[in-house]
């Protein structure tokens, strides 16, 4: 049975699930209904949101080949791929969706941080206020048992970019932790900074 998680909660992977392998890290949301306004105009931009892992050594990012997302689908180890762009959000379940194959990824990656930014969200006016929903969960690829989830309840208002949730590496076994944090990045390329 799957865990729910609260923001900042931890959780081992490897350690409850033996032979742990590979895992479907699956991020999802809606856009929210939008407001009526009289001097809106015509109708708005849908909301693109991009889902990106962001392979870490000592929790810094050392190559732009680490960071993988719609431009750059598979990670340079073959272990961190990226199943797609999903340009609305529209439809249940998750959104997007990042293979890892934790028991190859070598060893000097310690960190995977998946965030998620909005495309053009400065541009177009749009921020995480306007999505409902949100999620991050990890399932176990080989059986599709969801192990643990993080639901997305905050407000974000105001912010463009998040960092939904990491798998990290500890004393040789693979955690998730539940972040939860919102930024105002422009972007893949402002939000990847954070990490270098």
């Amino acid at each position: 049975m799957a865990v729910n998680l609260q923001k900042g909660q931890k959780i081992d992977l490897t350690k409850t699930n033996a032979g742990l392998k590979m895992v479907t890290v699956g991020l999802g949301w809606d856009e929210a209904p939008k407001k009526f306004s009289l001097f809106g105009g015509g109708k708005s931009q849908d909301i693109d949101c991009d889902a990106l892992a962001i392979a870490l050594i000592d929790d810094k990012l050392k190559s732009n080949d680490d960071v993988v997302f719609y431009n750059n689908l598979n990670h340079k180890s073959h272990c961190i791929l990226h199943q797609g762009d999903n340009l609305t959000g529209a439809g249940d379940g998750d959104d997007e969706q990042v293979k890892v194959y934790l028991s190859d990824l070598p060893a000097q990656y310690n960190r995977i941080v998946f965030a998620v930014t909005i495309y053009e969200a400065y541009k177009r006016n749009q921020n995480f206020g306007m999505i409902k929903n949100a999620f991050i969960r990890i399932v176990n690829a080989e059986n599709n048992q969801e192990l643990c989830r993080f639901n997305l309840s905050d407000n974000y208002d105001g912010m463009t970019a998040m960092v939904f949730g990491e798998l990290y590496r500890h004393n040789g076994e693979w955690k998730f932790n539940a972040v939860g944090e919102g930024t105002k990045d422009d972007g893949v390329s402002q939000i990847v900074k954070r990490f270098i």
